[in-house]
């Protein structure tokens, strides 16, 4: 049986959730470009008054900051669903590197480590023959090695000197 602040948090996420997806639709956009334009054509009717200032920039502020709080809650879930989505393909890959699984809960100097690690391994790539051949960070330079192997191999194999 679920407690009663899963329960609760859970009806917070589909709120969340369901307004997210509402306010990024274009009704509701027309709806707040109407709202704005109604408060515009107003103007004259109450003489630009400071009161018919202050409704539209109450209004916008109570709505932005109430939304940001939707918005990055639904963004989180959201987020941590990427994040498992991949680290799913990371760890059932055989080829991929399993360091790279929860890379999100390293520290940036710690990702700064990795991402040199691919820059590396994104030069010896362009060294690549084919575009379609791919490396993890712990086989790059193993590979690597093989397929220049490999080429010299075949190179010494379908030279002038070999093929008489």
């Amino acid at each position: 049986m679920k407690s009663k602040k899963q329960n609760q948090n859970s009806v917070f996420e589909k709120f969340a959730s369901k307004v997210s997806k509402a306010t990024g639709s274009t009704t509701a956009f027309i709806t707040a470009f109407l709202i704005v334009l109604v408060w515009a054509i107003s103007g004259p009717f109450f003489d630009y008054s400071e009161t018919w200032q202050l409704v539209i920039n109450t209004g916008t502020t109570i709505i932005t900051f109430l939304m940001v709080f939707l918005i990055q809650k639904a963004q989180n879930k959201d987020s941590l669903a990427i994040q498992l989505k991949l680290n799913e393909l990371v760890a059932s890959n055989e080829y991929s590197s399993n360091s790279l699984v929860d890379i999100e809960s390293m520290t940036e100097e710690e990702m700064i480590i990795v991402q040199k690690y691919y820059h590396r391994l994104s030069e010896l790539a362009k060294k690549d023959e084919s575009i379609r051949s791919s490396h993890s960070i712990a086989e790059a330079h193993q590979q690597h090695e093989k397929k220049d192997q490999t080429r010299s191999k075949m190179r010494t194999k379908n030279s002038p000197k070999n093929k008489s």
